[in-house]
């Protein structure tokens, strides 16, 4: 299995409103966090995410999270 490109090294902390979110686990979208069909080609999918409620999200960016699409804390072993 490919491992996915690191955006960043920190999660993107952000206000979001309700709705459907596309976020990129490829790494390679230059719409970060979200996904601008960067992976087409390869073996990786956006992580669709439904939001009810406006609330503050982070959101992955080293693309390692076990609990993606939000952050867990794996950017810090990088």
């Amino acid at each position: 299995m490919a491992k996915a490109q690191i955006a960043q090294k920190s999660p993107y902390v952000m206000e979001v409103t309700p709705g459907k979110y596309a976020w990129c686990a490829c790494g390679r979208s230059a719409n970060q966090p979200y996904c601008d069909g960067s992976h087409k080609g390869s073996e990786f999918s956006p992580i669709i995410e439904t939001v009810e409620t406006t609330r503050k999200v982070a959101w992955c960016g080293c693309k390692q999270s076990g609990g993606a699409p939000f952050c867990d804390g794996s950017h810090g072993r990088l």
